[in-house]
């Protein structure tokens, strides 16, 4: 049984440009506390073999998705939770003054860098 502050140094830097936080796992899953910082657009990105669940603790930005002929743009606010299944293309900005910040969790747990394939920008990436 694993407990973990939210450390206060970035762990790794995501495919897509993210600053992450390193959180609990559990041989299903994993969690991660991601930053994104003001102004930051990440890269594209579509996942290969894993599904993601979003939760937005503080901060405001926009989530472009895109899956098969669907396409759209969320809001990332506050208390707002978001699903990114296998195979589908994303990107995230910071349109806020402050950091973005989210718990991700992702099924199954994150393999590693490979996992992460780069799409055609929805916008120009700023990290």
């Amino acid at each position: 049984m694993e407990s973990r502050d939210v450390p206060h140094g970035v762990d790794v830097t995501a495919p897509d440009g993210s600053e992450i936080r390193l959180l609990p796992t559990v041989p299903r899953g994993s969690m991660v506390h991601c930053r994104l910082p003001p102004g930051a657009v990440s890269r594209a990105v579509r996942h290969r073999t894993v599904d993601e669940l979003w939760y937005v603790l503080r901060g405001r930005g926009v989530l472009w998705r895109r899956c098969g002929g669907e396409e759209r743009e969320t809001p990332l606010l506050p208390h707002t939770a978001h699903a990114i299944p296998r195979g589908t293309a994303f990107q995230f900005r910071n349109t806020g003054r402050e950091p973005l910040d989210i718990v991700i969790v992702t099924m199954p747990p994150w393999p590693g860098e490979a996992e992460a394939e780069r799409v055609v920008d929805h916008w120009p990436p700023r990290l």
